[in-house]
């Protein structure tokens, strides 16, 4: 049996793996056609340790008291735009960007970077994949 007899005799089988197939790259292309950029915890632990990386949380206040990175400033991100001149010195610096899960923190790392933050990236699963990879978290209005 030829390889075109098998595909032909097998084209179910054939159409479902085509179709996982671009499910499984559709994140990534998603990633490259609009441009973002995320880091997971390690790669922000290196960021923050090597490069002295800005944590900015991007939650409300009362969230963040309630527990937040270590050192994090917190910029809640529908005051972003109003407050960008408190961050202005880290422009040229990383900036990890994040939130409780990663949706306000995906939105807070795009308008950073069209401000000039060049190296702003969001926390892959926010503050949640912080908690799961045991990383301390510290408590109060700090920050």
């Amino acid at each position: 049996m030829s390889l075109s007899e098998y595909l032909m005799n097998n084209l179910l089988l054939v159409g479902v793996a085509l179709a996982s197939g671009a499910m499984l790259l559709w994140p990534f292309v998603m990633r490259i056609l609009h441009g973002s950029q995320e880091v997971g915890v390690n790669e922000a632990v290196l960021l923050i340790n090597q490069k002295d990386a800005l944590v900015l949380d991007v939650r409300e206040p009362a969230e963040y008291s309630a527990g937040h990175i270590p050192n994090a400033r917190n910029l809640p991100a529908g005051q972003l735009k109003d407050r960008l001149q408190e961050i202005e010195r880290w422009k040229a610096r990383p900036v990890i960007v994040h939130c409780r899960n990663g949706q306000r923190s995906s939105a807070a790392a795009a308008a950073l970077r069209q401000a000039g933050f060049s190296e702003a990236v969001k926390l892959r699963d926010g503050l949640g994949a912080w908690e799961q990879a045991n990383l301390p978290i510290q408590k109060g209005t700090r920050g």
